[in-house]
């Protein structure tokens, strides 16, 4: 009977110890492929960004007319092109529907000179024999009969169909350049008479009509070169660019009563002629185009004061380059090769996107407002090619190297994914992030990790089994704290007290190690009878008068500090007198909250790995004579390394996931810097703040999935070391 229950009970433990394998083996698994799932499908959201971009040819549509062409373009369906001619005529061209056709418009005058704006403007400019000027647009109404979209094309008169007048003497006005904002333009134009002349409109509104009226005035332009081949005006209408040859001369148009040449360049690339120079986007970039397939980029840079035209970057078109077309809203742009090619780049990304060969070289090229679609005229007639290309402004080169951005004075590493303005240039670089998530780590650590593994050697080894009780649970409650309460008090309360208080808390931050040895020493000099009023173990309460006086006290002598030391405003002094930058929300702040936070993890993993060192190696050691310290650093914490070393590592990976306080308690700014008075946005709080507002499938919202990646990758490369290392502890010291 004996036996049976023996056989009943051994049996229904091999059952368990089964179940129990097999159930943290499952659990194991699920876990694993929970990090598989979760990494490819990072991989699935950010993959896109970097696929290449593609050419289809769709339509080809032959051309009757002969004239030549002023513009050509695509309304935002990609179902209708249009086309401009030097005879002033508009002519409409449906991509879907060959059978449906549509009527020409004319403008009714002698034109003898024409202008596009920007793509985005959409406007043509026609200067005519008698010194007038019209301003023409496409318009395509849309209208819904049978819940169809129908698109209707016509022509439209944005300032009016009245003819501006540009030359009150009615010269012929043989070259133009015309751009507008909302209630201002300007008109540049050469007579025949060879006079430059400069015109900027106003509009001011009709009170009873409501109507625009456009106010001109008019200004001469000085020192006008002898032969011109291309004038430009910048959309913000502050710049007038006249290229002659392979010189551009560059006018500040900005004060009507004052136009002035600012400086006149050479932009030709080395050995080679210029033949084209196109506004990019936002007009804050001069694309100029050389016979020898290079293109390059330029805009003003300041440098001691002074605002000059520098070469930015270069690219390789392959052939001689006729014709330029640039996005809309974005900063690429597309080049026609004389052998017929057609190439795409990305200013920001740096490099050339594709390049396609077709069977005829393109004269006028011209992106569809959402960048999907590129309109050439080749000899052929009008060719539309559908265009794949998402995500040109992502590179590798973008998110990890120096870019030289427009209005930049040098290139830098910049995260700024978002503004106001349609013309703004997205600045995806994900090393300063980077960068902040791995500052904010190292502040917090140093705080938070010389305390954790002091408290837990003590705790383990030298304090008294009743305090240990009390102390040791205390500390790991701790980590259920929110973080976000953490983050709020730091942000609202242990910030402001910083800022106010600042030679008070570096002068703790120096004090208190200095008390505490002063206080160790004076105990040991104690009477014997003085330090047997408190049990063994307990001596550590000695502290806490020490830490709360010292801490008082700097507190309270922080003004006359502050006066001493910084004639009465620590942060002015550190601004003027050091030239250290000070925000209230900086690393200081973020590495005492965040240090807070950790200390429970580490505390709480080394304490266990010392607590558990086998009883008889520490006391082999002390019979053999050593004494506690040295069996404690000889013995016992290399004996617990491996756990010591797994504490710090969860702690540093606990910091750098770290998001409610890094995101409260900081100022948020992608700043490189080291200083401990700056703040700095880190890739978990970069994700909080900027995920919510991102479109779903944005270049903007797949770098954050790919920000998301990095910080999986840091953690993973983080936990692989920690292991291997603590593999490496193991084994070296398993054999004490």
């Amino acid at each position: 009977m004996t036996q049976s229950v023996s056989f009943n009970s051994s049996a229904q433990r091999l059952i368990k110890d089964r179940l129990t394998r097999y159930s943290v083996s499952a659990g194991g698994i699920v876990v694993l492929l929970a990090l598989i799932l979760i990494f490819f499908y990072l991989l699935y959201v950010v993959a896109p960004i970097f696929y290449g971009a593609s050419l289809e040819k769709s339509k080809t549509i032959p051309l009757q007319d002969s004239s030549a062409t002023v513009a050509i373009g695509v309304e935002e369906q990609n179902e209708i092109a249009y086309r401009f001619n030097e005879d002033g005529q508009l002519s409409f061209f449906n991509l879907i529907d060959s059978q449906r056709e549509f009527q020409d418009y004319q403008v009714e005058a002698d034109i003898t000179a024409s202008d596009r704006t920007v793509p985005n403007q959409g406007l043509v400019a026609y200067g005519t024999s008698d010194g007038l000027a019209y301003i023409v647009s496409p318009k395509f109404g849309i209208s819904y009969p049978n819940d169809k979209r129908l698109i209707t094309p016509s022509i439209a008169y944005p300032m009016g169909e009245q003819a501006l007048v540009i030359d009150p003497q009615g010269q012929a006005i043989e070259q133009l350049a015309f751009e507008r904002q909302e209630e201002s333009a300007v008109v540049a134009a050469v007579t025949a008479d060879g006079r430059g002349l400069l015109v900027r409109y106003e509009a001011e509104e009709d009170m009873f009509s409501e109507s625009l009226e456009w106010l001109p005035e008019k200004a001469d332009i000085p020192s006008l070169p002898s032969n011109i081949d291309q004038i430009l005006v910048t959309p913000d209408l502050r710049r007038l660019y006249i290229r002659n040859g392979n010189q551009l001369a560059n006018y500040n148009i900005s004060d009507i009563d004052n136009v002035r040449l600012n400086s006149v360049d050479f932009i030709n690339s080395t050995d080679s002629n210029v033949t084209d120079i196109a506004l990019l986007t936002g007009a804050s970039s001069l694309i100029v185009a050389n016979d020898n397939g290079k293109v390059s980029q330029w805009f003003d840079v300041a440098k001691d004061g002074v605002r000059k035209l520098t070469q930015i970057r270069e690219f390789d078109a392959g052939a001689k380059v006729n014709e330029i077309g640039v996005e809309y809203f974005r900063k690429g742009f597309a080049v026609s090769g004389e052998d017929g090619s057609i190439t795409l780049f990305h200013t920001t990304g740096g490099g050339r996107l594709v390049r396609e060969m077709t069977d005829a070289k393109a004269f006028s090229l011209a992106f569809s407002p959402r960048a999907s679609g590129l309109l050439t005229e080749t000899e052929n007639g009008l060719e539309f090619y559908h265009v794949d290309n998402e995500h040109p402004e992502v590179t590798w080169r973008a998110l990890w190297s120096k870019i030289w951005y427009e209005g930049y004075p040098e290139p830098q590493y910049v995260w700024q994914s978002t503004s106001a303005s349609d013309d703004f240039e997205p600045k995806l670089s994900l090393v300063p992030i980077s960068f902040g998530t791995i500052k904010a780590a190292f502040y917090a650590m140093l705080f938070a990790a010389p305390i954790a593994l002091a408290g837990a050697i003590y705790t383990a080894y030298f304090m008294s089994a009743p305090l240990r009780k009390v102390v040791k649970p205390t500390v790991e409650i701790m980590e259920a704290l929110p973080t976000v309460i953490l983050g709020f008090l730091a942000g609202l309360w242990l910030a402001p007290l910083i800022e106010d208080n600042l030679p008070g808390v570096i002068a703790i931050m120096l004090l208190l190690p200095v008390g505490f040895l002063l206080t160790a020493f004076a105990w040991s000099k104690m009477p014997k009878k003085v330090r047997q009023l408190l049990p063994e173990g307990w001596d550590a309460i000695v502290l806490i008068p020490v830490v709360l006086f010292i801490g008082w006290g700097c507190i309270q002598i922080s003004p006359a500090l502050e006066q001493w030391m910084f004639d009465g405003d620590a942060r002015l002094y550190l601004t003027n007198e050091l030239g250290i930058n000070f925000d209230q929300r900086n690393s200081m702040v973020v590495g005492l909250a965040m240090g807070f936070a950790v200390i429970p993890t580490i505390f709480s993993i080394a304490e266990d790995a010392i607590f558990s060192v086998p009883k008889h190696l520490s006391n082999g050691s002390l019979a053999l004579g050593a004494t506690p310290w040295q069996t404690l650093t000889k013995v016992v914490i290399l004996t617990a390394s491996p756990g010591i070393f797994s504490a710090v590592m969860m702690g540093l990976g606990r910091a750098v996931g770290e998001t409610m306080i890094v995101l409260m308690a900081t100022g948020n700014t992608p700043v490189m810097d080291w200083s401990i008075f700056q703040g700095m946005r880190t890739l978990s709080a970069n994700i909080a703040v900027e995920m919510p507002e991102s479109e779903v499938g944005s270049s903007h919202y797949r770098v954050l999935f790919l920000a998301a990646f990095v910080l999986f990758v840091f953690t993973f490369a983080f936990n692989t070391i920690a292991e291997f290392v603590r593999q490496r502890l193991r084994d070296k010291y398993s054999s004490l």
